[in-house]
């Protein structure tokens, strides 16, 4: 079995403990991974400040250099990480729509190399005979990572390549659900970084490993995505210091279909939005919205794609969903839809575990579901779909907008001028028309009410990760 070790201040550093990484696809461990403590976190944050003075004041064409160069070893080892997420998580090689592995670890390359060509420029305010205002963007300094266990890999480059592009140096803590792929990242960056630039420090289930990041004062700030309750206790911490906070919750989000769609040809759309990485991602689809005159229609085409699905070990090339990724999970969805059979939701097929070993369900359609039942109100992070009427537009934006969640939202219509007219009623932090969840790394994401708190990605993110300098000079 396979043992990895923390990485601190450029070194492998080991523990007396250690804890299983689990294949959700067996139930079977494969790896074994150093179960840090408070200490680990102490040492990390010391080796990352050290770290900083040198590293905030190398050339910004050396940082970019160096974060190319860790794109390119990326895209060196994409089988190995590949194989390595597919074991940790259970989501396939290649995946519905292909969403899978390899779209986590080739999105986290088009990420790393996009983010490395950011750039802040000094922004001239004034500049007369009297004097010359200029604001300069700087770094925090050290900046905790924190991530989940939905994409380990790509969300873990979603923070820690802008964090050391303005300048800051990192600690990352992964879940410890899904740490491996995230282990041999901050391994590759190590052979190109200075020590002590990416640390990783990692914890088993309810160890001190992450209170203790949030709350260290030597941590300027901090980012994290994963569910909004946890979000809430980080932000609680981080408030004794005012740290920094970077925060990517939990969404619903809510796609509503026009009367005017071609129910065949959205329907594959709609389904990949909703179901892909088995529906656990914060921006897929979770609530639709559909007219009257397209209900039962759309409500069938979902069905017979759902039932069409290859479901099985992310390892064989034809598997399209793997399995949830962890046993809570599992149990979570299966609760989601014991509330739904309770609530009178008619089940067009799915609905229940798959027998034999590993987290598998199956691909489920719930019909005749309204607000007020948990699965239209609540976030189920599994391959379960509510599919709600409606009939009058305005009253069905209401209906959107009440769910105390804003991550995304989507307008599905022929007609896209009065769809992008619609997709702006709704109170969400990204909104798409004829899609859903389709980011990428040069446009702002983030959620707005309890989905979080500031954005990701392009320059509007790069400056989350800095704080103002404003620089007068008096000429007289």
């Amino acid at each position: 079995m396979t043992s990895i070790p923390m990485l601190i201040g450029g070194q492998p550093v080991t523990s007396d403990a250690s804890f299983d990484v689990i294949n959700p696809a067996t139930g079977q461990p494969f790896a074994q991974v150093a179960a840090g403590d408070a200490s680990h976190v102490d040492a990390a944050v010391q080796a990352a400040q050290q770290a900083f003075v040198a590293w905030s004041r190398t050339p910004d064409a050396e940082r970019q250099r160096m974060l190319h160069a860790l794109g390119a070893a990326l895209q060196d080892h994409m089988p190995e990480l590949m194989a390595l997420l597919t074991r940790e998580t259970g989501k396939p090689l290649n995946g519905l729509n292909s969403v899978g592995a390899g779209m986590e670890v080739g999105g986290s390359i088009a990420w790393t190399h996009v983010t490395a060509d950011l750039d802040l420029p000094v922004e001239v305010i004034q500049d007369n005979d009297e004097a010359r205002v200029e604001v300069h963007r700087k770094p925090l300094g050290v900046v905790a990572s924190i991530t989940p266990w939905n994409w380990p890999l790509m969300i873990a480059i979603w923070h820690v390549i802008p964090a050391l592009r303005a300048g800051n140096t990192v600690v990352i803590k992964p879940s410890e659900l899904t740490p491996v792929a995230t282990a041999r990242f901050v391994e590759l960056a190590n052979a190109i970084l200075p020590p002590g630039v990416l640390n990783l420090v990692t914890g088993a289930a309810g160890s001190d490993v992450g209170p203790a990041l949030v709350a260290h004062p030597g941590v300027a700030k901090i980012v994290f995505t994963g569910s909004t309750a946890t979000g809430r206790k980080i932000m609680a911490s981080a408030s004794a210091s005012l740290k920094r906070l970077t925060l990517e919750l939990g969404g619903n989000d809510a796609g509503i279909v026009l009367p005017d769609v071609d129910v065949p040809a959205i329907a594959p759309q709609l389904f990949g939005a909703a179901f892909h990485n088995n529906g656990q991602t914060c921006a897929c689809l979770k609530r639709l919205y559909v007219h009257d005159s397209q209900y039962d229609a759309l409500c069938a085409e979902l069905a017979r794609l759902a039932q069409a699905t290859v479901v099985g070990d992310g390892m064989e090339p034809a598997t399209q969903l793997g399995p949830v990724q962890n046993a809570a999970q599992l149990r979570i969805v299966e609760g989601f839809a014991d509330d739904a059979r309770r609530d009178g939701g008619r089940f067009l097929c799915g609905g229940q575990r798959r027998a034999g070993p590993g987290y598998f369900y199956e691909p489920t359609i719930v019909a005749d579901l309204t607000d007020g039942s948990r699965l239209v109100d609540e976030e189920p992070f599994g391959p379960i779909l509510p599919v709600i009427r409606y009939s009058d537009i305005d009253e069905v934006i209401a209906r959107a907008n009440r769910n105390p969640s804003g991550l995304g939202g989507s307008i599905w219509s022929s007609d896209l001028v009065r769809a992008a007219e619609l997709a702006q009623r709704l109170e969400c932090g990204s909104v798409w028309v004829n899609a859903h969840g389709a980011i990428q790394p040069d446009a702002p994401f983030g959620g707005v009410k309890q989905s979080g708190i500031g954005v990701e990605f392009g320059r509007h993110g790069l400056e989350e990760y800095t704080s103002i300098q404003t620089v007068k000079v008096m000429k007289r």
